[in-house]
């Protein structure tokens, strides 16, 4: 199988920071992309005040866009969970000056105040005006001109723009499919970016550990991942962050032959695939409640053992797609698995 785009383009940041934490690496010629960013000190702490000389400029490939990275950014505007919640994971929360877009609550351990922007996709004129030299988004759809602005006209501006690359669209960046090891290196990606490499290094290993860790479910129980829609439901497909962490919490996910990371898909299929289980994806928009009601009142769904015996297990909607809390998604549906009373 080929090696995604994505992880490629990784590939040298790990080696780096191979090389720094062993002690037997020298600093990277300057210029050299992504892998050159400082990745931490192999003596001291990693506290994200300024790389050497040596470590930047350098340049990351993310989603097709050259991201040229001159110094680590100092005013961070976010939108959508999963780029909030990396920064706040990597201690970075004093580098964020606007947040916009959030998919749920942060998780307490991660927790403070921060300016938000706005509850939904931000216009660019409120980004602009926090003067940002960095805006990180969860989707790439977040950067149009009804949103915080084009990519390309930010550039101009001199504001460095980031999607969080699980998330990346383009043919030869969409991760086909995502695995763990594409979210880790992008979490150090980001450790370079923000010269937090120490930092994200720690955080991928507590990550593997915990990942490690898990019990995967071995009753070979099949699952419906069902993130929204009553007409016609849109579900996980095979290749996105539903079917990466079902698959590695033990369950078999009905739509994984839909080529896709998340897909509409009938009721009359998923009728004809009976999910032994199914997730539901909670959120203040559409809540796992809400959902149960539409399964409940489906005259062939609510026919479903999985509906009659109300075998469902529950992922806030900020865990549900690719990123830091990935790991703990899988520990959480393997928990509510032990609980369910399945076949």
């Amino acid at each position: 199988m080929r090696t995604p785009a994505v992880l490629l383009r990784t590939l040298p940041v790990l080696a780096a920071a191979s090389l720094l934490l062993s002690g037997c690496g020298g600093p990277a010629p300057a210029g050299t992309a992504p892998g050159a960013a400082a990745t931490g000190s192999a003596t001291g702490p990693d506290d994200g005040a300024g790389a050497p000389a040596s470590a930047f400029p350098f340049t990351v490939d993310n989603c097709g866009t050259e991201v040229k990275v001159s110094a680590p950014p100092r005013r961070v505007v976010t939108i959508k969970s999963t780029s909030t919640e990396l920064l706040l994971a990597l201690g970075l929360g004093d580098r964020i000056v606007g947040t916009a877009f959030a998919d749920g609550p942060v998780p307490e351990r991660w927790r403070q105040d921060l300016p938000v922007i706005s509850e939904q996709l931000p216009a660019q004129e409120p980004v602009l005006a926090l003067e940002p030299d960095f805006i990180y988004a969860g989707w790439e759809s977040n950067f149009s001109a009804d949103g915080a602005g084009e990519r390309a006209a930010l550039g101009k501006l001199g504001i460095n723009t980031y999607v969080s690359p699980a998330a990346c669209r383009e043919p030869g960046y969409q991760p086909d499919p995502l695995t763990f090891d594409q979210i880790f290196a992008d979490i150090r990606e980001v450790g370079a970016i923000f010269d937090a490499g120490a930092r994200a290094d720690r955080l991928v290993a507590e990550q593997r550990r915990q990942l490690e860790a898990v019990e995967p479910d071995g009753k070979g129980l099949s699952a419906l991942w069902y993130s929204s829609g009553s007409d016609t439901p849109y579900v996980g497909g095979g290749t996105g962050a539903p079917q990466l962490v079902m698959e590695a919490a033990g369950l078999r996910n009905i739509a994984a032959d839909v080529d896709q990371a998340w897909s509409p898909l009938s009721w009359e299929a998923v009728a004809d695939r009976n999910p032994d289980v199914i997730v539901l994806v909670d959120s203040s928009w559409s809540s796992a409640k809400k959902k149960i009601g539409v399964l409940e009142q489906h005259p062939v769904i609510s026919q479903l053992d999985a509906v009659k015996e109300s075998r469902y297990l529950v992922v806030p909607f900020a865990a549900s797609e690719a990123g830091v809390r990935s790991v703990e998604t899988v520990q959480s549906l393997t928990d509510q698995l032990a609980k369910l009373d399945a076949p």
